[in-house]
């Protein structure tokens, strides 16, 4: 299951609508007819006359556009996690906030870096768009620019070098059928997850089943990213590398779990993510 998942941003995109352009149209449109109106409509109208409708919601509409344009294009963003793709760390409903300054200051719409701030770190959660789709994803940041990534028999080569992978035991209780292990990427420690295969683990050995397998070069200005879930996560591993431009920002905290809305939200998964 592809790991794109959903807030307001994501309806709007499976609708195809570009919610980043749409909140900056909004947001110019409200600001531009609130200043004509303060700078020249408001001096003709006589004093007792009441505002034009477009001009009154504009003013009023134009204040909380701006904030929330501010505060999701420069600080802050939240998602919903929809798929499995990044389990164990973050599962099926899971309500996170993203980052948009760890990697610098970016022009809304476009994406190209305004004020360099930071660059993306092996291991950092990333949400980002692929290549060539318009919906937004998280993956594990894996390989970075001219990095030789591997990927065989559940085995993370990079440059040459295994990455240290320790099996944890135990199962996760949403995924029973699971197997964990724990990477070492550069200064993050990353639980993943393979699929059992049941049907070969019957004479006592772990079979895992660990996704597509391949070796890559990551070009400059790309990175090569991969879901913790690695046996069911439709990463680099199949449409190739993210072009720095298609960053979006740098998952750092659980805020809330709500799964749907015959549930109640929870805040028991509340935590920083690794």
């Amino acid at each position: 299951m592809p790991s794109h998942f959903f807030s307001l941003a994501g309806l709007l995109l499976f609708m195809n609508i570009d919610f980043p352009l749409v909140l900056m149209i909004a947001t110019l449109v409200t600001g531009v007819i609130a200043l004509i109106d303060k700078l020249f409509l408001a001096k003709k109208r006589q004093p007792e006359a009441e505002e034009p409708f477009l001009v009154e919601q504009s003013k009023s509409f134009f204040p909380v556009l701006a904030i929330v344009f501010v505060l999701r294009s420069f600080l802050f963003e939240p998602f919903q996690i929809p798929s499995a793709s990044m389990e164990p760390g973050l599962i099926e409903g899971d309500f996170i906030l993203v980052s948009k300054y760890d990697y610098g200051l970016r022009m809304p719409v476009w994406g190209n870096t305004l004020v360099p701030i930071g660059e993306p770190e092996r291991g950092d959660v990333m949400v980002f768009f692929p290549p060539n789709d318009p919906r937004y994803f998280i993956k594990r940041v894996i390989g970075l620019p001219g990095d030789h990534i591997e990927f065989r028999n559940g085995t993370l080569t990079i440059n040459g070098k295994p990455v240290e992978t320790t099996p944890k035991g135990g199962e996760p209780v949403y995924r029973p059928i699971k197997y964990l292990a724990e990477e070492k990427l550069g200064e993050h420690d990353a639980t993943v997850q393979w699929m059992v295969n049941p049907v070969a683990s019957q004479n006592g050995q772990i079979m895992v089943m660990t996704g597509p397998e391949g070796e890559w070069d990551v070009p400059q200005g790309h990175y090569f990213m991969m879901g913790d879930n690695r046996g069911n996560s439709a990463d680099s591993r199949v449409w190739g590398f993210v072009p720095e431009e298609n960053v979006v920002g740098k998952a750092v905290a659980i805020w809330m779990h709500w799964k749907n809305m015959t549930d109640l939200p929870s805040f028991d998964r509340n935590t920083w993510i690794k």
